[in-house]
């Protein structure tokens, strides 16, 4: 199943970071959180991705030209005519369409201009700015087995700010906030039929019109993730995930540890 990756928007709460690079080119570790999420699909079997790019695209290019080279055993024979021999290739068996989707394209204006490269199949769909450890396969099957048009991974993110019980200006008590004091999200990691694109018209975030279409028409599904979500929208949350990987624990890790 063919894997669309919204990743062509500015970032503009994490702007020290996105100046020079799209925000899907922000790095955790050595690799961009792009290749992190590709990486997830990946190990659950999903392989051909469809990249919808925008501000900054051409860098996203520019990775993927240069992804077998720079994960490659290599041989630079410059005698005669000159040569490149490839040795060793560890990079991932990974099929990669980038489109230039627009500079100010918003998300559902996005989807809909990647129409022609999903073949009318059902595909999956996700931000390029947030990693999970969501079953994709179960998540599929849930999907199949309800029938409607779009199925959104729904999540609870991890509270912020603790809670204080107030008499007036007196404090009664404070409570650190849980995942139980917080709504669901829109955790991204969807999945949807090819009558998804009759439901966008214009340049919409995915969210509002075609979002609330699908919910007039009974065609929208939430499929309740429990377990880890972190989306990257400031640097507080970049370092946070940086943390997580630097200390090999990063619940997104899903693939093996003697592996890129």
């Amino acid at each position: 199943m063919k894997v669309v990756i919204l990743a062509g928007g500015f970032g503009t709460r994490i702007g020290e970071e996105t100046k020079f690079i799209p925000k899907p080119m922000i790095e955790i570790g050595d690799k961009p959180i792009l290749w992190h999420i590709m990486k997830i699909y990946s190990y659950w079997g999903h392989n051909e991705f469809i990249i919808c790019g925008g501000y900054k695209q051409h860098i996203i290019k520019e990775f993927f030209a240069d992804y077998v080279l720079h994960n490659s055993d290599v041989t630079f024979d410059f005698r005669g005519e000159g040569s490149l021999t490839i040795h060793k290739n560890f990079s991932d068996p990974w099929k990669v369409t980038v489109i230039n989707t627009g500079y100010e394209t918003l998300t559902g204006g996005r989807v809909k201009k990647i129409q022609p490269y999903t073949n009318g199949e059902t595909f999956l769909l996700t931000y390029g700015d947030g990693v999970c450890d969501v079953n994709i396969n179960e998540l599929i099957k849930f999907h199949e087995a309800h029938g409607k048009v779009c199925t959104l991974t729904a999540v609870k993110p991890e509270g912020r700010f603790g809670s204080l019980t107030l008499d007036g200006d007196e404090i009664l008590s404070f409570r650190e906030k849980s995942k139980d004091d917080v709504p669901f999200v829109n955790g991204g990691f969807m999945v949807m039929r090819p009558e998804i694109f009759d439901y966008i018209e214009g340049n919409f975030m995915l969210e509002q019109q075609p979002f609330d279409k699908l919910i007039a028409h009974d065609q929208l599904k939430a499929y309740k993730h429990d377990g880890f979500w972190q989306c990257m929208d400031t640097v507080r949350d970049k370092r946070k995930l940086e943390a997580l990987w630097q200390s090999k624990s990063a619940p997104w890790k899903l693939w093996d540890n003697d592996k890129m």
